[in-house]
């Protein structure tokens, strides 16, 4: 497994290379100081850690561009920033997952196994200040949607079609409706309309709320 860490402080990026080996015995870490050094590292990766606060660019610019370079991998976020408007956004650009620099390494590797996993990762303490009208929502007990019976659950459970719930499962991995199209042999505008559908089942109004309410509902989106 290989990651990519884009941290501009050695001292930090280097206390995490060492962490980051407790992921597997097979990790490998490239690490770069800013987004154009990411940009120039030789992949494939299996994860990209991002520091939110790169000196001369913003935080979601930082993410824009290393999303649309490596836009199926799964992008974590790393900051000292824990603004629900801030989060809210960085989720909606395509993030995977948000761990604030507070967190304890135990944290940092369940969030980064869980990513890993399939799944999407926003600290516990923030939730109920990003959506608290949700914040008691019951997880059913449904099956994981990489296995057949997983997906047939979810599909009834949301009264979803199982080409929905795929359209669905891929916006929650942060991939884009092109990127969708070409994965499910839809029309972009097939794949806007099933997201349409699943967005107002989940009761969200766009990813972002589609990505706390599946994380919410228990939902492992599986592998990329």
């Amino acid at each position: 497994m290989r990651v990519l860490l884009i941290d501009d402080h050695p001292l930090f990026a280097q206390g995490l290379t060492f962490l980051l080996a407790e992921l597997a015995p097979d990790v490998g870490c490239a690490t770069a100081r800013s987004v154009r050094e990411a940009l120039a590292q030789p992949g494939p990766f299996d994860l990209v850690l991002l520091d939110f606060n790169l000196p001369g660019v913003t935080g979601l610019e930082a993410l824009a561009e290393v999303r649309a370079h490596f836009d199926e991998v799964p992008t974590v976020l790393l900051s000292g920033e824990e603004k629900p408007d801030v989060i809210r956004a960085a989720i909606d650009g395509g993030a995977m997952g948000y761990v604030p620099k507070s967190s304890t390494p135990a944290v940092l590797l369940a969030a980064l196994r869980l990513v890993l996993a399939g799944g999407c990762y926003l600290p516990a303490q923030l939730l109920a200040g990003l959506w608290p009208e949700s914040a008691a929502a019951p997880a059913p007990e449904l099956g994981a949607l990489p296995t057949a019976q997983g997906r047939t659950a979810w599909a009834e459970r949301l009264a979803l079609t199982e080409r929905q719930l795929a359209v669905l499962q891929r916006a929650i991995q942060g991939k884009s409706n092109k990127v969708i199209a070409r994965e499910t042999n839809l029309a972009e505008g097939t794949v806007k309309a099933h997201l349409s559908t699943a967005f107002r089942v989940l009761g969200a109004r766009n990813r972002t709320e589609a990505v706390f309410r599946a994380a919410q509902l228990g939902m492992n989106v599986g592998e990329r």
